[in-house]
């Protein structure tokens, strides 16, 4: 398949989280007005350990009818259910250990680690030293790129974005902009009590 374009209707496919097996992206999408769906690398990956907390931490910040967030990861289910109980994080994991999604999407990887690697990946590396992150199980293609893509209850993309390093990706704030409506009536905030901040 070629590389999805903004404007273009996501195809379907069912998934596997940490949890669940086979769900539906087109059931998923339903439950809110926008949808982002990240490809970062594994769990164990300590930027990609970075970027989930950063997101767990900020994800309040959507009102929970007009945004939700995905994320794929290469990691097989049971890697992750080890480590997480079911609310730990206040989003869903996608589990795509065999990268059937990277593949059809075209989400290539890198032509070397040193080619994925810039600045902000180092201080994402040196954050999770000092937060006392520690590498974990390295799953899938370690030179696996990024990716981001937002869409609508369609499955239409509103944003595309294919990652050149692997820190090229939208930080918190452009993806609650990008996750929220751009009205003036109150917002109904996301219900805290729903997860438990494993973090």
């Amino acid at each position: 398949m070629a590389r999805l374009n903004v404007g273009e209707q996501i195809q379907e496919f069912t998934f596997d989280t940490p949890f669940e097996k086979g769900r539906s992206l087109e059931e998923t999408v339903q439950k809110a007005t926008k949808t982002a769906l990240l490809f970062l690398r594994y769990y164990g990956c300590p930027v990609c350990q970075v970027d989930i907390r950063q997101l767990a931490k900020n994800y309040e910040r959507i009102p929970e009818d007009e945004g939700q967030l995905l994320i794929v990861l290469q990691s097989t289910p049971e890697t992750i259910s080890s480590q997480l109980n079911r609310y730990d994080l206040p989003f869903e994991i996608i589990c795509d250990p065999e990268q059937k999604l990277y593949h059809a999407f075209e989400i290539k990887p890198a032509e070397s680690i040193v080619a994925m690697v810039d600045i902000k990946t180092v201080l994402k590396l040196a954050k999770g030293k000092v937060s006392g992150l520690k590498h974990g199980t390295y799953e899938g293609n370690e030179q696996q790129l990024p990716a981001a893509f937002v869409m609508d209850r369609e499955r239409r993309l509103s944003y595309v974005h294919y990652a050149k390093t692997l820190s090229d990706m939208p930080d918190v704030d452009e993806l609650v902009s990008l996750l929220t409506l751009q009205k003036q009536e109150p917002k109904k905030k996301r219900k805290k009590e729903i997860w438990k901040r494993k973090l």
